[in-house]
């Protein structure tokens, strides 16, 4: 269970800390073969504005499921932090101030983090259709949200793809192959290529390219369209390139769809794309290529294109799931597009003016 208590002041501040002692949720994961074991610092650091009359601060906390565990979390903060459940059940830190005399507001996260591999071996002959009954249950998994859209153009093309088929492993797997082969990442040619800023279907579609993000609300709008449920995951990978570097190791995400019999099932088209086609390395995209990967980038991999079907590696941290969130206490200034940092409100209105550092050490195993 999470424990809160507050430290005497300090240096006119207070002390916070949150503490894990022990997993709230711990599993080995069905087939979890590789295990890593993590030290992670999260550091959260908000440039406060001259005009701030009420500063509203909302920020993920990392994520249990049945292949991880959180231990030994922390969070340090100049003012108290509350810690509530957004509209998609994340758990999430908060904190507000009014009459800020300080000129930067900064919240640190340290834990402790092991995550085996998500290891599934996929038949389609063991799933089937969803019933009626199921797909009502999992309707808010087919519903869309704002940058994540299911209109005319995305149905037609849905069908085009899916045919007739209702399966879901087997729709999920066609919606998987035709985005990756229509679709490349833009880190491939930054010159050229570029990603949304916000998350599109839309821009997807329309350029071709875009970063994890764009790839999966393109997908998800499809599978959706194809009456599969999903729901996106924002994570953090934690490449090897970067353990022990200081340095923001920035965010991930991927998709979870719906399959009787399995239940929700992982997979990340982004990153099979960057193994999945020839391009030209260059010394323009090395670098981020090499760090968009989970585990380093060696040339075409199509083994690494059939295990992010239905699989995911050890390296991932877990700090939402959803889009269009809303938080409690409730946001002023609408809908919260996703979480895999924090969301800041300045008087009344979104506010974009901070930065992260995410770094992390590997743990002996």
């Amino acid at each position: 269970m999470y424990s809160e208590f507050v430290r005497p002041q300090i240096a006119l501040s207070a002390l916070l800390l949150l503490s894990l002692t022990a997993p709230v949720c711990a599993g080995d994961g069905e087939g979890s073969g590789e295990q890593a074991s993590f030290s992670v610092t999260n550091v959260l650091t908000l440039q406060v504005p001259p005009n701030a009359q009420r500063v509203r601060v909302w920020f993920a906390l990392p994520n249990e499921d049945p292949y991880s565990t959180v231990s030994n979390l922390k969070i340090t903060s100049m003012y108290p932090v509350s810690f509530n459940r957004d509209s998609w059940g994340n758990r999430v830190g908060y904190l507000e101030t009014d009459g800020i005399p300080e000129q930067k507001i900064t919240i640190t996260e340290t834990f402790d983090f092991r995550r085996a591999e998500t290891a599934n071996i996929i038949d389609p002959a063991y799933t089937r259709s969803l019933t009626e009954a199921e797909r009502n249950a999992l309707a808010r998994y087919l519903l869309p949200t704002t940058h994540v859209i299911v209109n005319d153009d995305i149905r037609k093309l849905a069908a085009s793809i899916v045919g007739a088929d209702t399966n879901p492993v087997v729709a999920a797997r066609k919606l998987y192959d035709w985005t990756l082969q229509n679709v490349d990442y833009w880190v491939k040619d930054p010159d050229h290529l570029k990603a949304s800023s916000v998350g599109s279907t839309d821009y997807c579609l329309t350029t071709k390219t875009g970063n994890c993000t764009d790839f999966h609300s393109l997908f998800a709008s499809l599978a959706m369209a194809s009456g599969v449920p999903v729901r996106m995951v924002y994570g953090s990978l934690l490449k090897p390139t970067l353990n022990g570097v200081q340095v923001d190791a920035s965010y991930h995400c991927w998709i979870e769809f719906y399959a009787p019999n399995y239940g929700w099932l992982p997979l990340d088209v982004s990153l099979a794309n960057i193994y999945g086609k020839e391009f030209p390395l260059t010394d323009k995209n090395r670098k981020l290529v090499e760090l968009t990967t989970a585990t380093g980038y060696h040339g075409v991999d199509m083994n690494k294109v059939e295990f992010y079907f239905g699989n995911l590696d050890d390296r991932r941290v877990v700090w939402s799931t959803g889009r269009d969130l809303m938080m409690q206490p409730p946001q002023d200034d609408g809908p919260v597009n996703s979480l895999s940092k924090m969301y800041v409100e300045v008087n009344g209105k979104q506010y974009t003016n901070w930065t992260r550092e995410l770094s992390y050490k590997v743990l002996a195993r």
